[in-house]
């Protein structure tokens, strides 16, 4: 809502506008929006969809991911990453996270490479990217499809390029309450164009023109009005994320030590989709009870890792992974929180951990 309010009256004519010309899915309005997509992002195509979840799913596609192919991935994540894959007929290996919340890098390859994924689909979790051109590198030697699973990440940056165009496929979510959110689901995925004709052609049931149907495809288009209220709010993005890091830093400069506080990595530009900290062993549960006792609304990003719901477990186990998930809560770090407030939750923390 705080977004709407700054923009309400663009965004009340964009929607009026789409109202009047019928304009609700696809045409021009959408090629204007996917073309204001890639100006920011810096990616040579965009192709526009019904929500991120769906944006991973035509990318994989895109790639020809399907079945008896395995895809990398991580368990700290939202089920989506998990689901595209499984939906595409593919198998997730999952891998176990960095410090940062990452894939870990570092342990890749101690998996048997002698049987290498055909895709790693990693997650930008919280906002900020892994270190890319590590990935690509390990990526490149064994001929490896990579996928950003940059739902969390827009408007963040690696080594002061835009996420969006730094490898194969980039998926984006547009969901309400995301930094960058419509009014409804939406998403996008960007990258070259030979790749995003894929992506469009999977999107509109498979088909090139409109009586031609060269694949099974999908009803994944978004809707022009879910169009139209992002790109309202595209030109404000950045000054909503500085106002997020600035709240951000200012926790981890008063919570650290009381607290495991996020990390920045040295070549990242984090977009803080939430804050998260690490509580010490325990007592997760009783400081997100302590604090909703004082009003202070929290949530876990996640409490379950996907590799241990009904869904999706396959045996696996990933002790960083399921560590984290134990211990982990989100503090309230929206752009217009007041510093006010800022103060009430960071003096909340503090008096919790001053008695425990």
């Amino acid at each position: 809502y705080p977004q709407y309010e700054e923009l309400r009256q663009e965004i009340d004519q964009a929607i009026a506008d789409v109202i009047r010309d019928s304009d609700f899915i696809t045409g021009p309005t959408v090629e204007k929006f996917e073309k204001k997509i890639c100006e920011y992002t810096g990616a040579e195509d965009c192709a526009s969809i019904g929500s991120g979840t769906n944006a991973l799913v035509c990318a994989l596609k895109a790639l020809g991911i399907g079945q008896g192919d395995t895809v990398w991935t991580v368990g700290h994540t939202f089920v989506s990453t998990t689901e595209a894959i499984v939906n595409v007929n593919a198998r997730p290996e999952f891998i176990d996270i960095d410090k940062f919340y990452h894939l870990d890098l570092d342990s890749i390859e101690a998996f048997n490479t002698d049987y290498p994924p055909s895709a790693i689909l990693f997650v930008d979790l919280y906002g900020q990217t892994p270190d890319i051109d590590k990935l690509k590198k390990f990526a490149e030697k064994y001929k490896i499809k990579l996928i950003e699973d940059a739902a969390q990440s827009f408007g963040a940056e690696y080594k002061g390029k835009k996420v969006g165009s730094l490898v194969d496929l980039t998926c984006f979510s547009f969901n309400p309450v995301k930094n960058l959110g419509a009014m409804g689901d939406a998403g996008a995925v960007t990258g070259s164009k030979e790749l995003v004709d894929k992506v469009r052609m999977y999107r509109d049931h498979g088909r090139k023109t409109k009586f031609e149907y060269d694949t099974v495809g999908y009803n994944a288009r978004i809707d022009n009005l879910q169009a139209v209220v992002v790109q309202a709010k595209l030109k404000k993005i950045d000054e909503w994320l500085d106002k997020k890091r600035k709240i951000c830093r200012k926790y981890t400069e008063q919570l650290d030590g009381i607290v495991k506080c996020p990390k920045e990595a040295p070549w990242s530009k984090h977009s803080y989709y939430v804050y998260v900290i690490e509580t010490p062993d325990g007592t997760r549960d009783k400081l997100q009870a302590f604090l909703k006792e004082k009003g202070i609304a929290t949530n876990i990003h996640y409490k379950f890792p996907t590799h241990k719901t009904k869904a999706f477990d396959n045996g696996t186990d990933l002790p960083k992974t399921e560590y984290i998930c134990d211990n982990i809560i989100s503090l309230p770090c929206y752009h217009t929180l007041p510093e006010h407030h800022q103060d009430y939750i960071v003096d909340a923390v503090k008096e919790f951990y001053e008695k425990h």
